[in-house]
């Protein structure tokens, strides 16, 4: 793509993202949305095969109909209220809509099904715009509607989703699909609390986010795949392999890692709202997830020892290679957790 193209597209993503940040208006916020999905699907396209084209016309589909939806609800309620403040939900039934669209968009269970296909399908740096930056519109938004919205909706589809992106991702093979299965069963744990505590999905959403970078950068810098490719990360880059072990490990929320902030803080305010039975129901089927990363984490750090090798082997770093992003990511995917106590003061 023409570097000149491909620039217009980034900026016009990012501008569709940050205006429904800022929009109070459904109708501003639905054209910032259809925005943000038209630009990124040229950049879904990039490299010229079948399955990318594939992957972009799924993607255009679902979140066509998912964008339809939420149009259709929000005019349901303009047209019962009078109004087209995004703060303002009287109706049920639009209230439910609109929050099964955004669920929609975010990936969420039982609507997941075209995410591992589409993060499949395109390059690994689209696949994690597709897994952190397209997550940010819809979340904004059914963070705003949260306080309409209904518990007994949100909480068994945050169940749903823990289970089926633990277990979905159970007999993957391909770094990206089991990184979507990921995507799944953590939007599970943002949005149970949604609407008991406004800060602890927000910090979910943005430890995910840091988690997730800094893993996908350095799949990208080891140029890996496959469950396959990652046995023999330490030939090429020795330093990667304790990285990417140390990232798999905090994204499946093992303590003293940063991944488990969320969770521990997740579980206890469900348990103090005396639901102890749905907090232990998500700790456990967070062990489907931890399963697939700890094989993933096997692989890459405990099948082929880090021995000198007699074969010609690649420079370790290509030149140029930019590490300062994969640096401060590894930091804070390690090291947040006793910041906890600063960022959340209970």
């Amino acid at each position: 793509m023409n570097p000149h193209m491909m620039a217009l597209m980034a900026t016009a993503v990012a501008t569709g993202t940050l205006i429904v940040s800022m929009s109070s208006h459904w109708l501003l916020a639905w054209a910032a949305l259809e925005l943000n999905t038209m630009a990124i699907l040229p950049l879904l396209t990039q490299t010229h095969s079948p399955r990318t084209a594939e992957s972009a016309t799924k993607y255009f589909l679902i979140q066509t109909t998912a964008s339809t939806t939420l149009l259709f609800s929000s005019t349901m309620n303009a047209w019962f209220t009078g109004q087209w403040s995004i703060s303002q939900l009287t109706t049920d039934p639009t209230s439910t809509m609109m929050t099964l669209a955004l669920l929609m968009k975010l990936g969420v269970a039982p609507l997941h099904a075209w995410l591992p296909e589409v993060m499949q399908g395109t390059s690994t740096a689209m696949s994690m715009i597709i897994a952190t930056w397209q997550k940010i519109a819809p979340f904004l938004l059914l963070y705003t509607i949260s306080h309409n919205t209904y518990t007994m909706v949100l909480l068994p589809l945050a169940l749903l989703s823990t289970t089926l992106g633990g277990w979905g991702g159970l007999n993957q093979t391909q770094i990206r699909k089991m990184m979507a299965f990921s995507s799944i069963a953590h939007l599970g744990w943002a949005i149970a609390t949604l609407t008991f505590n406004q800060a602890l999905p927000l910090l979910a959403l943005i430890t995910y986010f840091i988690m997730t970078i800094n893993f996908f950068s350095i799949v990208l810098m080891t140029s890996t795949k496959t469950i396959k490719d990652s046995a023999s990360t330490w030939s090429s880059s020795p330093h990667a392999m304790l990285l990417m072990l140390m990232s798999l490990l905090s994204l499946g929320g093992l303590p003293p890692l940063s991944g488990f902030m969320p969770k521990i803080l997740i579980m206890k305010e469900l348990i103090e709202l005396n639901l102890t039975l749905t907090a232990t129901a998500m700790a456990t089927t967070s062990l489907l997830s931890l399963a697939f990363y700890v094989r993933l984490a096997y692989s890459t750090s405990l099948t082929l020892a880090p021995t000198p090798s007699t074969m010609k082997m690649e420079w370790r770093l290509a030149p140029g290679n930019h590490t300062i992003h994969t640096a401060i990511t590894t930091t804070m995917t390690t090291m947040l957790l006793p910041l906890t106590p600063i960022i959340i003061p209970y």
